[in-house]
């Protein structure tokens, strides 16, 4: 190996490692490797940030903002509020919530489509007395294999396409991918509606007619012992009987802000102490009304009108890209800046030790708020967490529902007859819809992804220097040594295990923007097309069903479904099986070596 390609290697690996170490999240890594490769000399200091300004990196932005226009019209809504019916059975429900998932994902992007399904998926479960976590796992599934139908549905696809085209000079166009991806979505949701929810363990204790917070009712929260209370001067275990009349179990006690050792059950209460407490939503507030107490921080209580009336209670999840996550309650203001408290926190059944408003808030938990009633919308969308209930929070005007139908309709059908290049196309798409009022000028920024836009602003050009000093080579021909004297199908399996393998542990952008140049590698090592290699890794890249962190997906729906890291491959290692088993017979038919 050169020095060059020593150090790229060196570089990637160390990008990888400190993905799976998780410590700092993925755009910081990125950026950081794109300065590094800078430093050295690897990429010229005129082509860093080319990534920035790639075709990929545009139309994965103008998506988001595409999805926001849709959800916040209203059409996404209309369809689920009509169409979705609690009286199905598990399978039949199962079965058309993934189609529509399916769907949506292949058109708008699939975390968006995600996030407007998985309430409606909970509010009927709830309703048909049955748990969440049997439904929510193949939901996800199904908006992750639902993206692989078109270029816009999941950023590999892009990527992808964007290689291919500065490679070989033309890429995909927008519906290149669906008689491959179709076809492996198709399968895929005929598994999880017949088989894969039987695959998902059920949680301990969960009956037949268990109701999705089974899995998500008790919140480890506070509650302050305000002046003139009658438990000042009591024993904490003579609170106990009150509390489990009220269903609320007394775990620890605070003190000066300090979470006390052990139960403290004989500690004698004074004012200010706050005691931690588990328990639902409602039994929470039950409690706190019997026996006086008063919402943390007085102070930040009384902002919000504490008395009892025009406040309201939202759970919601928090995924990776809310405000919250690596943050306290308390750094971010949220009382002081939305007049909200912090409740409480379920964390996948694990107890919290700290005080709630000083807990570093997670990707996939679950918080409690409290938040003046009517401010509901403004307080999530400024936190960035997706409400666990009906969502009336983004449908605007659902007099606009055709007109951004419409309008997307027409953007799509002119870039798959070519007649308008598919970035120029979303841009029109974005313009129309603020000249038409279904976007606000700051609904542009505000629905971006930032974190990633700046991943794969940075990633393609690391990519780009890894294919350009012969890394991707050296990759490819050690694939192709390994499987010497395989058929191109054998090595077309061998080339979306490795790509599913590093999906599951990475980030599914990150994998395709290391894989593409590999599968063209490979090709033209072996003298056959690249298309079906291409193929094989827009599939595999697609398909992170393992693990909790190797889609988006799988996170937000880790705290509603109370699923554990191990929960995710007993229904994803079968149907990355028969992904691969669809897609290698589909591929070789469509695209021919």
């Amino acid at each position: 190996m050169t020095a060059d390609q020593t150090l790229l290697f060196a570089l990637f690996g160390a990008v990888f490692a400190m993905l799976l170490w998780g410590r700092f999240r993925y755009d910081l890594i990125a950026f950081s490797a794109l300065m590094a490769a800078v430093v050295l000399n690897l990429i010229p200091a005129d082509a860093a940030f080319a990534g920035f300004g790639h075709p990929a990196t545009l139309v994965v932005a103008l998506v988001l903002v595409v999805s926001a226009g849709l959800e916040r019209s209203g059409a996404v809504f209309l369809i689920t509020r009509t169409l979705v019916d609690s009286a199905r059975s598990l399978g039949a429900h199962i079965a058309f919530m993934g189609a529509i998932a399916a769907v949506l994902s292949a058109f708008m992007n699939n975390v968006a489509a995600l996030a407007l399904l998985m309430p409606v998926d909970i509010q009927t479960a709830r309703k048909a007395g049955r748990s969440a976590r049997l439904s929510l796992m193949p939901l996800s599934f199904c908006t992750i294999l639902g993206g692989m139908a078109t270029l816009i549905g999941t950023p590999p696809n892009i990527i992808i396409a964007g290689i291919r085209r500065d490679q070989l000079g033309e890429g995909f166009s927008m519906f290149d991918f669906a008689p491959v991806g179709g076809v492996v979505a198709l399968a895929g949701l005929i598994f999880v509606a017949l088989i894969g929810w039987r695959l998902i363990p059920k949680a301990e204790g969960d009956g037949v007619l268990s109701e999705a917070r089974e899995r998500v009712k008790d919140y480890i929260a506070e509650l302050k012992i305000p002046a003139g209370s009658a438990l000042i001067g009591q024993r904490l275990f003579e609170t106990y009987d009150v509390a489990e009349k009220n269903d609320v179990a007394i775990l620890g006690l605070t003190r000066n802000g300090t979470r006390r050792y052990g139960t403290q059950r004989n500690t004698v209460l004074k004012e200010g102490d706050a005691l931690v407490l588990e328990a639902r939503p409602e039994a929470l507030d039950e409690y706190r009304a019997a026996v006086g107490l008063d919402f943390i921080d007085g102070d930040e209580g009384k902002r919000i009108g504490i008395a009892g009336e025009g406040l309201s209670i939202v759970e919601a999840v928090v995924p990776d890209t809310a405000r919250l996550v690596g943050k306290t309650a308390r750094q971010v203001g949220l009382a002081r800046r939305q007049r909200t408290v912090l409740l409480g926190i379920s964390r996948g059944g694990r107890r919290i030790t700290k005080e709630v408003r000083r807990t570093e808030i997670r990707p996939g938990d679950i918080l409690l708020l409290l938040t003046p009633e009517g401010d509901e919308a403004v307080v999530t969308d400024w936190l960035g967490v997706l409400p666990l209930a009906d969502r009336g929070l983004v449908v605007t005007d659902f007099g606009k529902v055709w007109t951004a139908i419409g309008i997307f309709a027409l953007a799509v059908a002119a870039a798959s007859f070519g007649l308008v290049y598919l970035p120029v196309a979303l841009g029109i798409v974005v313009v129309a819809y603020v000249l038409t009022g279904v976007l606000s000028l700051s609904d542009l920024y505000d629905n971006i992804e930032w974190p990633v836009i700046v991943l794969l602003g940075s990633m393609i050009p690391l990519g780009a220097a890894l294919d350009s000093a012969g890394g991707t080579a050296l990759i490819a021909n050690a694939l192709v040594s390994l499987g010497a004297g395989w058929p191109a199908w054998a090595l077309l399996c061998l080339l979306m295990v490795v790509t599913m393998t590093l999906s599951d542990v990475l980030n599914n952008t990150a994998t395709a923007v290391v894989a593409a140049p590999v599968a063209i590698q490979m090709a033209q090592s072996l003298g056959v097309s690249p298309d079906p290699f291409l193929m094989a890794v827009a599939v595999a890249a697609s398909c992170a069903f393992l693990t909790p962190i190797g889609h988006k997906n799988n996170t937000l729906i880790l705290g509603p479904g109370g699923y554990s890291f191990g929960d995710y491959w007993r229904m994803g290692l079968p149907l990355e099986i028969l992904v691969v088993a669809i897609a290698i017979p589909m591929i070789l038919l469509v695209w021919p070596l």
